[in-house]
């Protein structure tokens, strides 16, 4: 029954069954008649006109699967397509367009784009039309939206930054976990590295064991035979196999066409060393200067140097052949055909080509440059004389003449005929003018100046050689005939200068930069600075000043003049200008008298360039200008204290607490000179009379610490009693009485105040320093492990504790706790320099180079760090490189006194005695403050007199290169 409701289905079903089912006919069949039957005349069954019930498939009953028609999928339509709708609107006009827009407007109802509280992801309204006020909306959100990012980037960025950081450090990559592994690989031995088995060979013997091919040059001979032989083949040629029985293998011969020419080869050969011998004559008498015995060796110098494949060559020397024939009065195409030529070795060939274009082009300059250039001696000169026929006007031909001539006087005859003909140009008279004597070159130069009244060099030259009253006529000519150049003017002041005529140079700057403006001339405040800084180089002081004076303010905002002044300063110093500095200077205190900073960079500038004089002039000038500036009293009563004139130093701070009456710094000043100069008494009132009118913390210190190192250990306890009632969150005062007590060996009192003072001052990492080495110096161990470990859980951010904590462990001979313990320190404190300079040397020697490299990266600039460096380089005997780092860390921190005194130690044992003295010069004028080593030595109560010198030999005899 279904296959005859099949068969009768219309003509679909028909193509189905006929298409490939399996009650169709073969392929190649006869086909099918349709049967004579009385069911054809029958009543059309009821179910022929309604729609197939849901799952049907035609066909399906008798197989006819596993294919679709056109029918199925609907007709057959390119995407470029025109629609059905003729009057279509844009975007909608063809098929693609229309698939794009249903694309678009399907909505994605997949699990992954649901959420249980927005329900499906995107625009509610995204279908609707997208009007003006939709825009407006959208840029209006969008600019909020920006201003709520910009207002929380920085704090983004640092979260984002800080996480990033923790991430790495929960989670290293492995190529950080495995960086230790790979260190110690280092350590491995020779032999434990080859007892490692190798990996098994697969390949055969003759694989593994390859036998190198010999080559073995042949006679010629040889190959002449077996070229005669090898005329009739009875087998085929392995090499032949690629192109056939008949065609040769490329670039072989083909067999049986002639000999091997013996003859032209050895014609290549003469060629050659001809050739050879035509570059190696004298380019200036043509004689030939072979070295006989170096000439087979120097053969190896034929290979063209040019580095460029033959073929390349030929391309080239083809399209410079076609740039000629098609162009031939193009010079460049010759001077380029010339040059390859002369590069590939082909001297001769050059020339020829490089004469021919004198002849295609004898207008051009460059040609016949050329030309003179790849000639030899004579020849050249006779380019030369034809060039100037063809081209009498042309300076660099003249030039060129007087080049290749030996004798002066020939120089000066081809120069003066070239001055003949061209009178104007400005090169040929300077040229001319330097072979001269000073005399002969002064007529000359005034004839010069008629024939080119526009060049201000040939003037300035004029003025120099003649006399002041006849170089101030010139100069006033130049100004007539060059109104607008600059350089006159200078020139001018400095000829007054030099003239002791003083006065008249501010006068001829000022009337200088009138005139320039007056001829419409933009005065550059960049340029005359520099002119300037010149004229200080060359000695004219007075000149540089007033030019600074004259240009110092022009075309600067009245707000930021200080600023750019100061910059200028720096930049004139950097220059080596120092006049200009101090002339800057000058303007500048006279524009801000009242402006500590100003003056305070002056007395520097003096302090480091100037002389004595000079600065405690400046400071008197300075301290009548801003009386309140407490450090220009100090500076100026210290240089005269330097200069041993105590009673002016004296002075001056007595003016100084006329000004400052309650000012902490002056009384300690005055205190310091008094018990420098051994006047005990004066500073012990100094000190009482300050600690009555302006008691402070550190006024109480100074007082303990006089009576200490003066060796009143009872007066400066009773002090310290005293000053504790007042200032007990002071933490100096606590450790001045802890070592007292420990000077005095009482353990127990020392112990008692560090403990009071941790009480008080929990966070100061000194004390608990203090606390922890005297329970070490008396032996408890333990007990000094735990006041560390202590100190940490309260101050985990101090690097001095972590250290500390190090270095106990390490002097107890624990290296692996001491190891462990640095890790965790640097974890806590990445970026202090102390901890990765003692983490440095805490490695074994071979690691200490990748130790070092990770804290430069860690702590690029910081003095601790390159401080080891330096010490590792010592350690490896690379001296230039040690005193490298030194240098650099002295400068970055010249403060840091162990920089110093291991620098001092290092030239001790390697440098020279010049050497030492410098950087205990150096040393003294930074007058260092800190460092470990440094405190402990200037700290020590017998050493408090000592000047920086001594400390500096103190602390350099103590190093032991431990390291």
């Amino acid at each position: 029954m279904m296959a005859s409701a099949s068969a009768r289905q219309g003509p679909k079903i028909v193509s189905k069954s006929s298409a490939g089912g399996a009650g169709a006919a073969g392929v190649g069949g006869p086909p099918v008649m349709p049967l004579a039957s009385p069911l054809m005349g029958k009543k059309k069954k009821p179910f022929l006109g309604m729609p197939a019930p849901l799952g049907y498939v035609p066909g399906l009953g008798r197989g006819a699967t596993g294919f679709t028609t056109r029918s199925d999928i609907g007709p057959a339509r390119d995407a470029n397509d025109p629609v059905d709708d003729r009057h279509a609107p844009p975007g909608k006009r063809t098929v693609g367009d229309q698939m794009k827009k249903n694309e678009d407007e399907e909505e994605d109802l997949n699990d992954t784009n649901y959420d249980e509280f927005n329900g499906y992801a995107g625009s509610l309204f995204s279908s609707g039309p997208y009007e003006k006020d939709d825009e407006e909306a959208d840029a209006i959100y969008a600019a909020l939206d920006k201003r709520m990012d910009e207002r929380r980037k920085e704090r983004r960025e640092l979260r984002e930054k800080d996480e990033i950081e923790k991430y790495r450090m929960e989670r290293p990559k492995i190529q950080q976990q495995f960086s230790d592994l790979k260190r110690k690989l280092s350590e491995v031995s020779e032999e434990e590295w080859l007892s490692i088995p190798e990996v098994g060979d697969a390949r055969n013997k003759r694989q593994r064991n390859p036998r190198y091919e010999k080559l073995t040059p042949m006679p010629d001979s040889f190959f002449s035979k077996h070229l005669k032989t090898g005329e009739n083949h009875t087998t085929v040629d392995p090499l032949q196999g690629l192109g056939g029985l008949s065609t040769p293998y490329p670039g072989s011969m083909t067999p049986g066409t002639g000999e091997l020419d013996m003859r032209k080869i050895g014609q290549a050969r003469n060629t050659l060393m001809d050739m050879r011998l035509s570059q190696v004559s004298d380019s200036v008498s043509g004689q030939t200067v072979v070295d006989p015995k170096g000439y087979l060796t120097d053969l190896n110098s034929m290979i063209p140097t040019h580095g460029g494949d033959i073929s390349d060559i030929k391309k080239a020397r083809l399209l410079l052949k076609s740039v000629r024939e098609t162009n031939p009065h193009h010079p460049p195409a010759w001077i380029a055909s010339a040059r390859l030529e002369e590069v590939t070795g082909k001297l001769q060939v050059a020339r020829n080509l490089i004469m021919k274009g004198t002849e295609m082009c004898p207008k051009s300059e460059d040609v016949w440059l050329e030309a003179a250039r790849l000639q030899p001696g004579d020849t050249a000169k006779a380019v030369v004389a034809q060039a100037v026929r063809h081209l009498p006007q042309s300076v660099r031909i003249y030039i060129r003449a007087a080049e290749l001539e030996t004798d002066i006087r020939a120089k000066k005859r081809v120069l003066r005929k070239a001055l003949e003909n061209v009178s104007k140009s400005v090169r040929l008279w300077k040229t001319a003018v330097e072979l001269e004597e000073p005399e002969d070159a002064r007529i000359m130069l005034s004839r010069a100046v008629e024939c080119c009244p526009t060049s201000v060099e040939l003037w300035l030259a004029l003025a120099r050689l003649e006399t002041y009253e006849n170089a101030r006529r010139v100069l006033n000519k130049a100004r007539e005939n060059i109104p607008t150049d600059r350089h006159i003017w200078i020139m001018a002041a400095k000829l007054e200068e030099a003239n002791l005529n003083a006065q008249m140079v501010d006068k001829i700057i000022d009337r200088a930069i009138t005139s320039l403006r007056a001829n419409g001339v933009e005065i550059n405040r960049e340029q005359w600075i520099q002119d300037a800084e010149e004229c200080d180089k060359a000695g004219s002081v007075t000149t540089c000043q007033a030019v600074i004076r004259a240009v110092i303010g022009i075309g600067i905002e009245e707000e930021d003049r200080k600023h750019t002044w100061m910059e200028d300063s720096d930049s004139c110093v950097s220059h080596g200008a120092l006049e200009c500095a101090r002339a800057i200077y000058a303007h500048a205190l006279q524009v801000f008298p009242s402006k500590k900073s100003v003056w305070l960079r002056a007395a520097y500038f003096e302090k480091n360039n100037g002389t004595r004089e000079s600065l405690e002039a400046l400071l008197q000038r300075a301290v009548a200008h801003c009386p309140k500036a407490e450090v220009l009293w100090l500076m100026g009563a210290k240089s005269k204290w330097l200069a041993e004139d105590v009673p002016a130093a004296r002075s001056i701070l007595a003016l100084a607490f006329q000004a400052n009456p309650n000012s902490e710094e002056i009384w300690l000043a005055a205190v310091k000179l008094e018990s420098e100069n051994n006047e005990y008494e004066r500073a012990r009132r100094l000190l009482a009379k300050a600690r009555s009118s302006a008691p402070t913390a550190r006024v109480f210190m100074k007082s303990v610490k006089l009576e200490w190192v003066l060796g009143n250990i009872a007066a400066a306890q009773e002090l310290c009693t005293e000053a504790l009632k007042h200032y007990e969150d002071f933490p100096k005062l606590w450790m001045m009485r802890g070592q007292i007590e420990e000077q005095g060996e009482n353990m127990d009192k020392a112990r008692e105040a560090y403990n009071q003072g941790l009480k008080k001052c929990p966070h100061s990492g000194g004390l608990w320093l203090l606390l922890s080495r005297l329970e070490e110096r008396v032996g408890q161990l333990t007990r000094a492990r735990a006041i560390l470990e202590k100190a940490r859980l309260k101050n985990p951010q101090i690097p001095e504790l972590w250290l500390e904590s190090v270095r106990l462990e390490f002097r107890a001979g624990l290296k692996n706790i001491s190891n462990t313990l640095m890790a965790k320190a640097l974890q806590e404190c990445p970026n202090s320099g102390i901890l990765w300079a003692e983490a440095v040397f805490l490695e074994a020697r071979p690691q200490r180079k990748t130790k070092s490299v990770d804290a430069l990266k860690k702590c690029e600039h910081d003095p601790h760090v390159l401080l080891a460096v330096a010490k590792l380089f010592w350690s490896e005997r690379k001296i230039s490189k040690a005193r490298e780092w030194f240098l650099r860390t002295v400068k970055i921190e010249p403060d840091l006194g162990d920089a110093w005194a291991l620098f001092y130690k290092f030239e001790q044992q390697h440098g020279t005695e010049e050497q030492q003295e410098e950087v205990r010069k150096r040393c003294e004028n930074t007058e260092p403050r800190h460092g470990e080593l440094w405190c402990n030595e200037s700290k020590h109560v017998l050493n408090w007199q000592k000047k920086t010198a001594e400390i500096l030999a103190g602390v350099a005899g103590k190093i032991k290169n431990t390291f």
